[in-house]
């Protein structure tokens, strides 16, 4: 069994600040589950080109409110406590926080631990 708490994490590598977002990684590549699990804090006012061309991810808001905007078609979706958003589609978009956002973010494949966003808004393919 894995058993991880966000407290033991806060101060580690696990911590990963993006400049508009700091990603709290609690399961990762290496716990071999397949899937990586973090807890994101978006900042207010802020807004984030995101294209994960090589990664799906599931997004459920426990904190704040936002949009997101998918650019393939110009659709802006409200976020707000208890919204779940799913890229299901490696969908190239804009987040958007108009409060400080809190995100539970799930990825498949699962990240290693230290990407950030390329120029392009995306994550490295695995094994990269």
């Amino acid at each position: 069994m894995i058993f991880r708490t966000l407290d033991e994490i806060i101060g580690t590598e696990r911590v990963v600040n993006g400049g508009n977002w700091i990603s709290r990684r609690l399961l990762l590549a290496d716990d071999n589950m397949g899937i990586s699990v973090h807890d994101t804090l978006i900042q207010e006012g802020t807004e984030t080109l995101i294209w994960y061309k090589h990664h799906l991810e599931a997004v459920y808001c426990i904190k704040g409110e936002g949009e997101v905007e998918t650019l393939v078609d110009g659709k802006v979706y409200p976020i707000k406590s208890g919204t779940l958003y799913a890229l299901n589609q490696n969908d190239r978009h804009l987040l958007r926080a108009h409060s400080e956002m809190r995100l539970v973010s799930i990825f498949n494949p699962a990240l290693t631990g230290r990407e950030i966003h390329d120029e392009s808004g995306s994550y490295p393919p695995p094994n990269a």
